[in-house]
Protein backbone atom coordinates (compact mmCIF):
# COMPACT_ATOMS: atom_id res chain seq x y z
CA UNK A 1 0.00 0.00 0.00
CA UNK A 2 2.99 2.28 0.11
CA UNK A 3 2.62 2.77 -3.56
CA UNK A 4 -0.81 4.30 -2.99
CA UNK A 5 0.66 6.96 -0.75
CA UNK A 6 3.65 7.50 -2.94
CA UNK A 7 1.74 8.06 -6.16
CA UNK A 8 -1.40 9.65 -4.70
CA UNK A 9 -0.83 12.81 -6.74
CA UNK A 10 -1.35 10.95 -10.00
CA UNK A 11 -4.94 11.42 -11.24
CA UNK A 12 -6.54 7.98 -11.53
CA UNK A 13 -9.81 6.34 -10.62
CA UNK A 14 -10.13 4.51 -7.27
CA UNK A 15 -10.80 1.18 -8.90
CA UNK A 16 -7.75 1.56 -11.08
CA UNK A 17 -5.56 2.44 -8.09
CA UNK A 18 -6.50 -0.76 -6.34
CA UNK A 19 -5.63 -2.82 -9.38
CA UNK A 20 -2.27 -1.23 -9.95
CA UNK A 21 0.84 -2.42 -8.17
CA UNK A 22 3.92 -0.50 -7.25
CA UNK A 23 5.76 -1.94 -10.24
CA UNK A 24 3.22 -0.34 -12.52
CA UNK A 25 4.16 3.05 -11.11
CA UNK A 26 7.87 2.45 -11.01
CA UNK A 27 8.43 4.02 -14.40
CA UNK A 28 6.80 7.23 -13.11
CA UNK A 29 9.38 7.57 -10.37
CA UNK A 30 12.16 7.07 -12.84
CA UNK A 31 10.63 9.45 -15.31
CA UNK A 32 10.50 12.25 -12.70
CA UNK A 33 14.23 12.01 -12.06
CA UNK A 34 15.01 11.61 -15.74
CA UNK A 35 12.72 14.48 -16.68
CA UNK A 36 15.21 16.93 -15.22
CA UNK A 37 18.05 15.12 -16.92
CA UNK A 38 16.04 14.95 -20.11
CA UNK A 39 15.38 18.69 -20.07
CA UNK A 40 19.08 19.33 -19.56
CA UNK A 41 19.89 16.71 -22.18
CA UNK A 42 17.29 18.16 -24.53
CA UNK A 43 18.81 21.59 -24.12
CA UNK A 44 22.24 20.16 -24.84
CA UNK A 45 20.88 18.25 -27.83
CA UNK A 46 19.14 21.36 -29.08
CA UNK A 47 22.39 23.32 -28.74
CA UNK A 48 24.24 20.56 -30.59
CA UNK A 49 21.53 20.54 -33.26
CA UNK A 50 21.80 24.32 -33.64
CA UNK A 51 25.59 24.07 -33.82
CA UNK A 52 25.39 21.37 -36.46
CA UNK A 53 22.80 23.36 -38.40
CA UNK A 54 24.99 26.47 -38.25
CA UNK A 55 27.97 24.38 -39.35
CA UNK A 56 25.98 22.96 -42.27
CA UNK A 57 24.86 26.44 -43.27
CA UNK A 58 28.44 27.72 -43.01
CA UNK A 59 29.77 24.82 -45.10
CA UNK A 60 27.02 25.34 -47.68
CA UNK A 61 27.89 29.03 -47.94
CA UNK A 62 31.57 28.14 -48.28
CA UNK A 63 30.76 25.65 -51.05
CA UNK A 64 28.62 28.24 -52.83
CA UNK A 65 31.43 30.80 -52.55
CA UNK A 66 33.98 28.28 -53.84
CA UNK A 67 31.66 27.44 -56.75
CA UNK A 68 31.27 31.14 -57.57
CA UNK A 69 35.05 31.57 -57.43
CA UNK A 70 35.57 28.54 -59.63
CA UNK A 71 33.04 29.77 -62.20
CA UNK A 72 34.59 33.26 -62.16
CA UNK A 73 38.06 31.76 -62.75
CA UNK A 74 36.69 29.66 -65.61
CA UNK A 75 35.09 32.77 -67.13
CA UNK A 76 38.36 34.69 -66.77
CA UNK A 77 40.34 31.89 -68.41
CA UNK A 78 37.76 31.71 -71.19
CA UNK A 79 38.00 35.47 -71.80
CA UNK A 80 41.79 35.32 -71.70
CA UNK A 81 41.89 32.48 -74.24
CA UNK A 82 39.41 34.32 -76.43
CA UNK A 83 41.59 37.44 -76.28
CA UNK A 84 44.69 35.38 -77.11
CA UNK A 85 42.84 33.83 -80.06
CA UNK A 86 41.77 37.26 -81.34
CA UNK A 87 45.34 38.53 -81.03
CA UNK A 88 46.64 35.45 -82.84
CA UNK A 89 44.09 35.82 -85.65
CA UNK A 90 44.91 39.52 -85.98
CA UNK A 91 48.65 38.75 -86.18
CA UNK A 92 48.11 36.00 -88.76
CA UNK A 93 45.84 38.13 -90.93
CA UNK A 94 48.25 41.06 -90.64
CA UNK A 95 51.20 38.90 -91.71
CA UNK A 96 49.17 37.41 -94.57
CA UNK A 97 48.12 40.87 -95.71
CA UNK A 98 51.76 42.03 -95.57
CA UNK A 99 52.83 38.95 -97.53
CA UNK A 100 50.15 39.60 -100.17
CA UNK A 101 51.18 43.27 -100.43
CA UNK A 102 54.81 42.22 -100.90
CA UNK A 103 53.85 39.69 -103.59
CA UNK A 104 51.71 42.31 -105.34
CA UNK A 105 54.63 44.77 -105.34
CA UNK A 106 56.99 42.08 -106.70
CA UNK A 107 54.50 41.15 -109.44
CA UNK A 108 54.10 44.79 -110.45
CA UNK A 109 57.87 45.24 -110.62
CA UNK A 110 58.15 42.04 -112.64
CA UNK A 111 55.34 43.19 -114.98
CA UNK A 112 57.12 46.52 -115.49
CA UNK A 113 60.33 44.64 -116.15
CA UNK A 114 58.52 42.43 -118.71
CA UNK A 115 57.04 45.49 -120.45
CA UNK A 116 60.43 47.11 -120.61
CA UNK A 117 62.12 43.99 -122.02
CA UNK A 118 59.36 43.34 -124.58
CA UNK A 119 59.42 46.99 -125.60
CA UNK A 120 63.17 46.84 -126.14
CA UNK A 121 62.97 43.51 -128.02
CA UNK A 122 60.24 44.64 -130.38
CA UNK A 123 62.06 47.89 -131.05
CA UNK A 124 58.86 49.89 -130.96
CA UNK A 125 58.48 53.13 -129.14
CA UNK A 126 55.45 55.12 -127.97
CA UNK A 127 51.81 54.25 -127.48
CA UNK A 128 51.57 51.68 -130.22
CA UNK A 129 54.42 49.76 -128.67
CA UNK A 130 52.71 49.96 -125.27
CA UNK A 131 49.48 48.50 -126.66
CA UNK A 132 51.29 45.70 -128.45
CA UNK A 133 53.29 44.84 -125.37
CA UNK A 134 50.09 44.79 -123.26
CA UNK A 135 48.46 42.41 -125.76
CA UNK A 136 51.51 40.15 -125.67
CA UNK A 137 51.57 40.15 -121.88
CA UNK A 138 47.86 39.41 -121.72
CA UNK A 139 48.38 36.30 -123.88
CA UNK A 140 51.10 35.11 -121.58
Amino acid sequence: MTHLKRFQGIPMSKSMRSLCKEEDYAFLGKSESTTKETTEGAAALEDDWRDRKEERVRRRLEREQQEKDRLREIEERKKEKEQQWRTHVAEVSSSQEKTLQDRLARLRRFREFQKKVLGEDSGMEGEAAGLTVNKLLTRM
